[in-house]
C-alpha cells in the first residue's frame, strides 16, 4: 500500500543577507534539513519538540504556505513541489491548516456564515440557501449551534473560536489537516475537547492529521505515531505510546521527564534529564549529531558522524550510542535494585 503522504528529503532553509545596495548571501538558517516521512491516509502524527527546532515551518513547508528549498512533498500521489502556482492554489482544498491562534487567523469584520461561506462559493459554486444548509451542517459537525452564524469572532471564547477555525478548515472537505498548535492557547478542560473533537472528526471523515505540539502528554492522547524533531531532523519516530514511554533518543529522554505526572509522590522521586545550555543556532549548527552538545552522553564520535535514522525495532531513532546507553542504564536499574 503506498502511503498517502510522502516528504522526501525536505530542506527549508531561509537565506541571511548583507549590504543595503548591493547584498549578498552570507549563510542560511536550516530550519528544515531533509526530513523524511511517510504517513498512511487516515493517520494521526505526532509532531514535537523545543521551540525553535523547526515543526511549524515543517508543516507549513508540507503545505506549502513556505516553498520549500528543495526535497519532495507527494500528497495522494501528486508531487505538490511540483505545481505550478495556479495549480496548487487548486490543489489547496486538498490541504489545510489549523493555526494556533484562531482569533488572529478569523477576519473580525466577518461573521460566521461569511467566513464558511467563502469556501464553498470559492470551491464548489454553491448559491443561495444552498450554502446556509451546508454552514449550519458544518457548524453541528463541530459542536456550534446554528444561533452562531451571524456572530462575529469576538462574541465567542477562545474555544469556540477554534471551533470555527475547524469549521473552516472543513469546509474545503480536505484530506490532510495540519494542526500547528491548536490547543496551546486555551484552558487545560477546552484543550480536551479541541483535542476529542480532532480525533472524533478525523475517524468520522478519514481525515490524515499532523498534529504540532510541544506538550507530549497531549501528542500521546491523540497520535498514533510521534515524530520528534531537534534543529530541523527528525530524531527519533514511533508509535506514541511507545516513544513517550519507553524513548530511545537522549533528546526524547528529556523532553519526556520535563512533562508532570498528576501523581505528586511519583512526581517527587522519579529522576529527571535536565538539559544543559541552549540549542544550537540553525544557522551554523554542530558537525556530527546536532544534540551533542547539550547531551550527556556524547563523546568525540558523535562530532564526527551524523547519525542516521536508524530502526531499532519497536521505533527509529537518530543516535549512534543507543544500544550502549540502553545497556549503562540497565546496570544502573539493576544496581539501585
Amino acid at each position: 500500500m503506498n502511503p498517502f503522504l510522502q516528504i522526501r528529503e525536505l530542506k527549508t532553509h531561509f537565506p541571511i543577507s548583507k549590504g543595503i545596495i548591493f547584498q549578498r548571501e552570507v549563510g542560511k538558517v536550516k530550519a528544515v534539513d531533509g526530513v523524511n516521512l511517510e504517513l498512511q491516509q487516515g493517520e494521526i502524527l505526532g509532531l514535537v519538540g523545543e521551540s525553535g527546532c523547526g515543526k511549524s515551518t515543517l508543516g507549513r513547508s508540507i503545505l506549502h504556505i513556505i516553498r520549500p528549498t528543495s526535497g519532495q512533498v507527494l500528497l495522494d500521489g501528486v508531487n505538490l513541489t511540483l505545481l505550478e502556482p495556479e495549480a496548487l492554489r487548486s490543489a489547496r482544498k486538498d490541504f489545510q491548516m489549523i493555526f494556533q491562534d484562531p482569533y488572529a487567523t478569523l477576519n473580525p469584520r466577518m461573521t460566521v456564515y461569511d467566513t464558511l461561506a467563502e469556501a464553498f462559493r470559492a470551491h464548489f459554486k454553491v448559491k443561495g440557501n444552498a450554502i446556509k444548509a451546508e454552514v449550519v451542517q458544518l457548524l453541528g459537525k463541530v459542536g456550534l449551534p446554528a444561533s452562531a452564524l451571524n456572530k462575529y469572532p469576538h462574541e465567542f471564547s477562545g474555544g469556540q473560536r477554534q471551533r470555527i477555525a475547524i469549521a473552516r478548515a472543513l469546509a474545503v472537505k480536505p484530506k490532510l489537516i495540519v494542526a500547528d498548535e491548536p490547543v496551546s492557547a486555551l484552558d487545560v478542560s477546552v484543550q480536551a475537547q479541541i483535542i476529542n473533537l480532532l480525533a472524533k472528526l478525523c475517524r468520522e471523515l478519514g481525515l490524515t492529521l499532523i498534529f504540532i505540539s510541544h506538550d507530549l502528554s497531549v501528542v500521546k492522547h491523540i497520535a498514533d505515531r510521534v515524530a520528534v524533531m531537534y534543529l530541523g531532523k527528525i530524531v527519533e519516530l514511533g508509535p506514541a505510546v511507545t516513544v513517550v514511554e519507553r524513548p530511545l533518543m537522549p533528546y526524547t529522554k528529556a523532553l519526556v521527564s520535563a512533562v508532570p505526572i498528576p501523581d505528586p509522590v511519583l512526581e517527587k522521586s522519579r529522576k529527571r534529564m535536565l538539559l544543559t545550555g541552549d540549542p544550537p543556532s540553525p544557522i551554523n549548527p554542530p558537525s556530527g549529531c546536532p544534540f551533542r552538545t547539550r547531551c550527556p552522553y556524547a563523546i568525540e564520535k558523535c562530532a564526527q558522524v551524523v547519525p542516521p535514522l536508524e530502526d531499532f525495532g519497536t521505533q527509529f531513532a537518530a543516535c549512534i550510542r543507543i544500544r550502549e546507553i540502553q545497556g549503562l542504564e540497565s546496570v544502573g536499574s539493576s544496581r539501585a535494585g
